[in-house]
């Protein structure tokens, strides 16, 4: 009887420890559970805060890669490109050189033509410097007076005019000093008297005036 009462306390005692260490386990479970649910929640919520900042580095990396890595079609557009604009930069200054070159040509043939008719218009000048008013009357010398003038005329209109002379003051770039005099009577390097009358074609001297310059 002794040992039934013994052996049933015992089973008692191991009941409870058994339920003790039940109870001790499931309550450390419940802790790490709680534990690793925080450190889950921590976890997503820091991966969340990451996703919302931007990543500018990867953008710069982005950004420098697109950069380095062109396309093989926009880069041998770029290179027509500049083909072009060299090929059109040479024409342009091309056609300047050209056009500077024609008038260039274009006033020394001027000039030239203009050279060679000069005599002409000299030897009307002195045939008409003898006449009187009586001869003006000849239809023959009123006819070539009439040529004269217009010879002169077409001359003008293509830029040819006379050099200004007698009473100017001395300018070796356009006068031609054949005779030198001294006479109180005029003024210092004036011009007195011409020779041959000088011209010129726009800004150029064809042919400098012949004359006497005093004092």
């Amino acid at each position: 009887m002794a040992d039934k009462e013994l052996k049933r306390e015992e089973e008692i005692k191991q009941k409870e420890a058994a339920k003790e260490a039940v109870r001790e386990g499931m309550m450390k479970e419940d802790t790490e559970a709680e534990k690793t649910e925080i450190e889950e929640n921590e976890k997503e919520s820091d991966e969340a805060s990451d996703a919302e900042q931007p990543d500018d580095s990867a953008d710069k990396g982005s950004d420098k890669s697109k950069k380095e890595e062109k396309d093989p079609k926009d880069i041998k557009i770029e290179e027509l490109q500049d083909v072009v604009k060299r090929q059109m930069a040479e024409f342009d200054n091309f056609r300047k050189r050209t056009e500077k070159e024609k008038s260039a040509m274009y006033e020394i043939g001027a000039k030239s033509i203009v050279e060679k008719i000069l005599p002409v218009v000299d030897n009307f000048e002195r045939g008409f410097s003898g006449i009187t008013e009586d001869d003006l009357q000849n239809p023959f010398v009123s006819g070539m007076e009439k040529v004269y003038k217009q010879f002169i005329s077409c001359l003008e209109e293509i830029g040819v005019t006379p050099i200004e002379a007698v009473n100017t003051e001395f300018n070796p770039e356009l006068h031609n000093a054949v005779m030198h005099i001294e006479d109180e009577e005029f003024g210092e390097n004036v011009i007195i008297e011409e020779f041959q009358k000088g011209y010129r074609y726009h800004d150029s001297v064809i042919r400098h005036s012949m004359v006497k310059v005093a004092n």
